[in-house]
C-alpha cells in the first residue's frame, strides 16, 4: 500500500518553436529560441533547490543534440532530478503516426537523453497529452515503465478545441490536436490502463495530469500563474487528500515577455504574466502541499511505489 501523501512537479521542457506552431505563428522567436534550456531551466534548478524539491524533467529528445542543452541535464541530473520522454521531435499528431514512427519516437528520445547523460528514461509524456492504445504498445516495446500523459479535464480540452478551431477561422493551422473524448472519463488517480486507454485494466502504469476531484478543474503550470498565490493556495487546498498530486508545470511558466517573447505574448496569455508572480505562486504551491503532509519525490519514485499496489498482468 501507498503510505504517505506524494507529490511530484514536473517539467515539460517544449522549446519555444513549439509555441509557435501551436498558434500558427510563422517563423520563429530567434533572440528566444533557447530560452527554455538557456533561461527557464536554471531557474526550476534553483526553485528546486530553493524549495527543496525533487523534480522530473521531460525531454524532447532532439534538444539533446545542442551540447548547452546537453551540458544542462547533465548539472539537473547531477542535482538528483530525473529525466524523462517526451519523444524525439514533439510531433503533436504523434498518435496518428503509423505504430513504427511511434516506437521510433520514443526509442529515439530515450537514446539521445543517454546518450548525453548516461540516463535512460524510464517515464514518458506524449505531446499535447494525446494518447491511444498505439502509443501505449509502443511504451510497452521500449521498455517504458510509465506514463503521465493522460489529462482528463473538460475544460482544458474544450479551451484547446476551440483555440484549435479560433486559429483556423483566422487562417492559421495550429499544429496541435485533440485527444478522443474518451479520456474525459479516464481516471483521475494513478492506474494500469486497460483497452482503450482510458479504462483501467492491467497494462502500463499511467500516471494522470492533475485534476480537482469531482468538477475535475486543472492544476497545471498554466492555471495556477494565472490565478496567483492566494487563488493557487486554495485550488491546492482541493487536493488535498490524494495519494499523488502530479503538478505538471512547462519551462515557459518561468519565462515571461522579458526573456525575448514579445511576439509571442499576444498568443500566450501566461507570457504577459511577470516571473515573480510565476514564482512565488509556486512556492506558495508548495509551501500549502508540505504543510498538508506531502512528501515530494520524482514522478519515477512515485511510480515505482503505485506500481507494487497496481500489479500489471502475469
Amino acid at each position: 500500500m501507498v503510505s504517505r501523501r506524494l507529490c511530484a512537479i514536473s517539467i515539460d521542457l517544449d522549446e519555444i518553436r513549439h509555441y509557435f506552431a501551436i498558434h500558427g505563428l510563422g517563423g520563429d522567436a530567434p533572440a528566444a529560441a533557447n530560452a527554455v534550456y538557456d533561461r527557464a531551466l536554471p531557474r526550476f534548478d534553483d526553485l528546486a533547490a530553493s524549495e527543496r524539491v525533487p523534480l522530473t524533467y521531460f525531454v524532447v529528445g532532439a534538444d539533446v543534440a545542442r551540447e548547452e542543452n546537453a551540458a544542462a541535464l547533465r548539472r539537473a541530473a547531477a542535482h538528483g532530478h530525473e529525466l524523462a520522454n517526451h519523444t524525439l521531435d514533439h510531433l503533436y499528431d504523434l498518435s496518428r503516426r503509423p505504430s513504427a514512427e511511434i516506437v521510433a519516437q520514443v526509442e529515439g528520445a530515450n537514446a539521445a537523453v543517454a546518450r548525453a547523460t548516461g540516463a535512460r528514461p524510464t517515464g514518458f509524456r506524449a505531446p499535447g497529452y494525446v494518447v491511444t492504445d498505439a502509443v501505449y504498445a509502443a511504451l510497452e516495446q521500449t521498455g517504458m515503465a510509465y506514463s503521465s500523459s493522460v489529462f482528463p479535464c473538460p475544460y482544458y480540452y474544450a479551451a484547446k478545441a476551440a483555440l484549435i478551431g479560433a486559429k483556423r477561422l483566422a487562417g492559421r493551422m495550429s499544429s496541435s490536436i485533440v485527444s478522443s473524448p474518451g479520456v474525459l472519463a479516464a481516471p483521475v488517480v494513478p492506474y494500469r490502463v486497460g483497452q482503450p486507454y482510458y479504462r483501467a485494466g492491467r497494462g502500463l502504469l499511467e500516471l494522470p495530469i492533475q485534476v480537482t476531484p469531482r468538477l475535475r478543474l486543472p492544476v497545471i503550470g498554466t492555471t495556477l500563474t494565472s490565478l496567483g498565490a492566494p487563488l493557487a493556495r486554495w485550488l491546492a487546498r482541493r487536493l488535498v487528500g490524494a495519494e499523488l498530486v502530479n503538478l505538471e508545470l512547462h519551462g515557459i511558466d518561468l519565462l515571461d515577455a522579458s526573456d525575448g517573447l514579445q511576439a509571442l505574448a499576444p498568443h500566450q496569455p501566461d507570457v504577459r504574466l511577470p516571473l515573480e508572480r510565476k514564482w512565488e505562486t509556486f512556492v506558495a504551491v508548495i509551501a500549502e502541499l508540505r504543510s498538508a503532509g506531502y512528501a515530494f519525490v520524482r514522478l519515477d519514485e512515485a511510480a515505482r511505489e503505485f506500481a507494487g499496489r497496481l500489479p500489471a498482468a502475469a
